[in-house]
């Protein structure tokens, strides 16, 4: 019968003929006994959430990817939707490749999505410390506690003899296992070597029959066969952990009761459960999540364009969407609303809800998110990073202002990140009026007597009738384009087109009465930086005043599309 051991918050099931002392000094005779023991355990949660206890653990050897950052929010959320801890591990054990300024980064693109940690670096905590880098002893200790009961050997093999190991293997269409050359070594054989000064490495003994199973919270059963797994290092021979080592230690000294991580670490479970039983830990609960892919369904990597969170945090994405984004990239709530808060999230969020299947990265929605949370900022927060944005890349000289405020409220519906508003001022603020009139679109508007709606115009400007209407505002505009209209006997498309396209120098964009009350206030302020080149509407007056109507029509038209040219 199987007997029930472990914490509150987790079971594991042992079949009761595997029971290898703690302490046991003799490694042969433990190692007769685990190739003829069969090994078979299965972890299950409880329904006590009391104790629980996430990580989040990323290397420090480049910047926060995408798919670590959705599973720094599935940590966070399930920690926070269960009362538990989320705590920030940073795993630099690679000590070629680990630098200070990728922790700093991660740590940076943590907080800016809003992902703050119950313990870790900056904050401490009570199981630290919270670098793999100052555990070292920690992962000494309990590897001698394995080499000492018989768990762990030496294993003085040199790495030609591995790699002969691996060739033989391949040969015979075998695992690339280690054989065991020196799992039967005696005591004698050992002290020679360690007098010789010989390196060794630490492998764990695996046995050679049985089965491991877990439950996992989001794939369901998961089980390997021991037969496929050689023994392991731990410990290498510079005396440096090997990561499957240090996560289990890490994770069991530090209480973590759930593992939520990529799918890609599913094979590292099996090492990490036979260290657990070895060293009379109880495992936690494993939910591996699902990766996030490109659209052609191939893991996201660079080649697909931004992958990282700094990546999208410098294109002008809101932490919010982001977030937001990451979240439903393999999760929902059962509903088809789409947009969630932080505080949403946490209230919602499941691991039972978290599908198995791939996710795909879709940059094209994530922006369309981004525009719905941008829209919605307050007025005031939307001003700022807009002024900043437009003030820094030289286009205005003021970041804020009666103008600053009118333009955002004219070009926001068509705005989706913040430093596309440049090419939106720039836009409105630009003067194409030969491309646009050489264009094919502009032929049936020039047709359409525009050279009559051109004279008309002009003398409105002279007699004064036009700029004073501008400087009444948008009622002022509107009562004037209705008595030009009806001077001229046009109404819509008919009157307005050639408006839009005199006065604008396009023929399409947004509102036109707003957007030339707008030209007459940049004209009559010194809001415009001189360098950016602006035509003021009495200088735009002055253009049509002197267009060669018998040119234009005589010059055949360019296929370029007048909106490609107001670019």
């Amino acid at each position: 019968m199987a007997t029930m051991i472990g914490t509150p918050w987790i079971r594991l099931k042992a079949i009761p003929d595997f029971r290898l002392p703690i302490f046991r000094r003799h490694s042969i005779s433990l190692h007769r006994q685990l190739r003829l023991r069969s090994f078979s355990i299965s972890a299950s949660i409880t329904d006590n959430a009391a104790g629980v206890r996430v990580r989040f653990a990323p290397s420090p050897t480049g910047n926060l990817h995408v798919g670590g950052a959705r599973t720094a929010l599935f940590n966070y959320l399930f920690a926070r939707s269960q009362g538990g801890k989320f705590v920030l591990r940073i795993e630099d054990t690679d000590l070629e490749r680990s630098t200070k300024e990728s922790e700093e980064a991660v740590l940076r693109d943590l907080r800016w999505l809003g992902l703050d940690w119950d313990e870790g670096p900056g904050i401490g905590g009570e199981y630290g410390p919270y670098r793999q880098s100052e555990r070292n002893a920690l992962y000494k200790e309990y590897a001698e506690k394995l080499l000492e009961s018989g768990y762990v050997y030496r294993c003085f093999c040199s790495s030609e003899e591995l790699e002969k190991m691996k060739e033989i293997a391949k040969l015979k269409g075998l695992p690339p296992v280690y054989t065991g050359k020196w799992a039967n070594a005696t005591n004698v054989e050992v002290e020679e070597e360690l007098e010789k000064g010989s390196p060794f490495t630490y492998r764990f003994r695996v046995p050679k029959e049985g089965s491991l199973k877990i439950d996992d919270l989001i794939r369901g059963e998961v089980r390997w066969n021991l037969d496929t797994l050689g023994d392991f290092v731990i410990m290498r021979s510079n005396g440096q952990p090997v990561y499957n080592f240090c996560v289990t230690v890490d994770d069991a000294t530090m209480a973590i009761s759930h593992v939520i991580r990529a799918e890609e670490h599913l094979p590292n479970t099996l090492r990490q459960a036979l260290i657990y039983k070895a060293l009379g830990f109880p495992m936690p609960c494993f939910a591996h999540v699902s990766l996030i892919l490109a659209p052609d369904r191939s893991k996201l990597s660079k080649r697909h364009g931004a992958t990282s969170v700094g990546q999208f945090r410098e294109m002008g994405y809101l932490p919010q969407a982001l977030v937001n984004y990451l979240a439903l990239l393999g999760w929902g709530d059962g509903t088809e609303n789409e947009f969630f808060t932080i505080d949403q999230l946490v209230e919602k969020f499941t691991i039972q809800r978290v599908n198995k299947s791939g996710a795909i990265f879709d940059s094209t929605k994530l922006r369309w998110m981004n525009g719905h949370y941008l829209r919605a900022l307050p007025s005031d927060e939307l001003t700022k990073l807009i002024g900043d944005c437009w003030k820094s890349s030289g286009i205005l000289n003021e970041s804020e202002g009666q103008f600053v405020e009118d333009a955002i409220a004219l070009l926001k519906d068509g705005l989706d990140l913040v430093p596309e508003s440049d090419k939106l001022i720039s836009s409105l603020l630009s003067y194409p009026l030969h491309d646009t009139l050489s264009s094919s679109e502009a032929k049936p508007v020039v047709e359409d007597g525009l050279p009559d709606v051109t004279a008309s115009l002009v003398a409105a400007y002279d007699s004064g009738e036009l700029m004073a209407a501008l400087e009444e505002g948008h009622a002022g505009w509107q009562k004037w384009v209705k008595s030009f209209g009806k001077s001229l006997k046009r109404k819509g498309k008919g009157l307005f087109m050639p408006l839009r396209v005199l006065l604008t120098g396009k023929l399409h964009g947004p509102d036109m009465g707003a957007g030339i009350i707008l030209l007459h206030k940049a004209g009559t302020t010194d809001i415009i930086n001189p360098q950016f080149g602006f035509v003021t509407l009495d200088e735009r007056v002055k253009v049509v005043r002197n267009i060669d109507w018998e040119t234009i029509k005589a010059d055949p038209p360019t296929l370029e599309p007048a909106t490609v040219a107001a670019h």
